[in-house]
């Protein structure tokens, strides 16, 4: 039985990011895969493609929309085949940062098969059974298929299949309109689907902060059909191979046929055949394992990170996780895993950023705030781009310091980075009011949010008493 410093089970963000940096510190790997490449859900069924997908959609989109408002006729219907070829290409390039030879070349040893715990510190793949002193374990997570009458029988797309698909349905349904839902919605509709959301909840992403829900839902409805408050409740298969679906909404039933579906109502965690009982590991009912602040499990030895964890299902958190790791497994330092400020996009054109609370989470603590919020039609840059759809809130406690930050417009992932490194520093808000924005650029936003906050200082009088010129010009 060979015997190794650590076992990785899964080569996804966070299990590569693993393989990676303990390799590199000398300790010796192994890492378990049960697809054919490494990379992971992101790369292959997630983050990549469905960006690739949104870009082709966008692009489609601008053709049809702005060509028209500049006087030239663009027709034509699109070719999911070739759309998602170029998806496809997409993978293939970076998958060559994520190769089996990349991996190998740093020292890791390859298992391609599924992991399984037989013992607290030895795993088997297929044949073979290997020894962990530390085992990782950073499975993913897959689709969530709820238990709607009929629907296995009348077959559905989900992230795992959609890429791969040659034709566009004229009618589509979607079920479930969280990120994933509303991303390849929006896409999908773009290129040429009638799309209609059946989304559970009364609002439209209830994580977010109300003031970005309701410009999400009026900006979005513009292009789908939204129904909220509202469940599927039963498939069936009509004569002529469409799918009659029944949805409740409220009190009431109505049904609808549409020609394909596509399932986005979450995701559910890859520990069924882990065998973790075996191992001495706890999960919770859903199947997720919990974790400490250093991301041990239970079982001290075992660490679990990304999706399978249960905490923030990013590629993003996945590495951080990973890195955390890392240090606690292999270099033996105590590190702590935070999450205070993880921020996040969704990618919807306009695009929806989040960092830290919103306002009715500061709210509901009971905390003393303030807020700052600015149209993006107040912004320059947005507005000679005709783009000026959206805004951006900053929330602060009473002396400034940023407690949350939040935006809806074009490009906002990139734009509101400023935002996540003064939290990190721990800067306040008027210091982001400070720095000198390039006229005229996106992120200009933030300074004309910022420049609230010296204005009501100024005119609450708790700034020094000032010449009437530079009163004047903050006005």
């Amino acid at each position: 039985m060979k015997k190794y410093d650590v076992v990785i089970i899964g080569g996804g963000a966070g299990g590569l990011t693993v393989a990676s940096g303990a390799s590199s510190l000398g300790a010796k790997v192994a890492l378990i895969e049960k697809e054919r490449h490494l990379g992971g859900d992101c790369l292959h069924v997630g983050c990549v493609p469905s960006k690739a997908l949104i870009q082709a959609s966008k692009d489609i989109f601008t053709a049809r929309t702005k060509a028209k408002e500049l006087g030239l006729d663009v027709s034509g219907s699109v070719d999911l085949g070739k759309v998602n070829e170029r998806v496809q290409q997409s993978i293939r390039v970076i998958q060559k940062h994520d190769s089996d030879e990349r991996f190998t070349s740093l020292g890791v040893d390859l298992y391609k098969g599924t992991g399984t715990f037989t013992s607290a510190n030895t795993v088997r793949v297929d044949d073979q059974e290997i020894y962990g002193k530390r085992i990782v374990i950073a499975a993913g997570s897959r689709p969530l298929v709820p238990p709607i009458e009929g629907l296995q029988e009348a077959g559905f797309w989900t992230n795992e299949n959609l890429f791969e698909q040659r034709e566009l349905p004229e009618k589509l349904v979607v079920i479930g309109g969280g990120s994933i839902g509303l991303e390849l919605s929006q896409a999908l509709s773009r290129l040429g689907s009638k799309v209609t959301i059946v989304e559970k909840g009364k609002k439209l992403l209830s994580t977010e902060d109300e003031s970005i829900q309701k410009a999400a839902l009026s900006i979005l409805e513009k292009e789908l059909t939204i129904q909220l408050n509202s469940e599927v409740k039963k498939v069936e298969i009509t004569s002529n191979g469409r799918k009659r679906v029944t949805i409740q909404k409220g009190n009431e039933q109505y049904t609808e046929e549409y020609d394909q579906i596509l399932l986005a109502v979450g995701r559910q965690p890859n520990s069924k055949s882990l065998n973790l009982n075996v191992a001495g590991v706890f999960q919770d009912e859903r199947g997720f394992i919990p974790t400490n602040e250093k991301l041990q499990t239970n079982v001290p030895h075992i660490f679990a990170i990304g999706d399978i964890n249960g905490k923030f299902a990013f590629t993003h958190v996945a590495g951080e996780e990973g890195k955390v790791v890392v240090q606690n497994a292999i270099l033996g330092v105590p590190k702590k895993m935070s999450y205070d400020h993880i921020p996040w996009n969704i990618y919807t054109q306009p695009e929806i950023f989040h960092i830290g609370m919103t306002e009715q989470e500061t709210r509901k603590l009971g905390i003393k705030f303030s807020v700052y919020e600015v149209p993006l039609t107040d912004v320059d840059r947005f507005i000679s781009d005709q783009e000026a759809d959206g805004l951006i809130k900053i929330i602060t406690d009473q002396k400034g310091k940023i407690l949350g930050g939040h935006a809806i417009g074009n490009g906002s992932g990139d734009w509101m980075q400023a935002v996540i490194f003064a939290m990190k520093k721990g800067s306040k808000i008027g210091d982001l009011s400070q720095m000198i924005y390039p006229y005229p650029n996106h992120a200009a936003a933030i300074q004309r949010t910022a420049d609230l906050y010296w204005r009501s200082k100024l005119f609450s009088g708790t700034l020094p008493k000032l010449t009437k010129k530079y009163i004047s010009w903050f006005r």
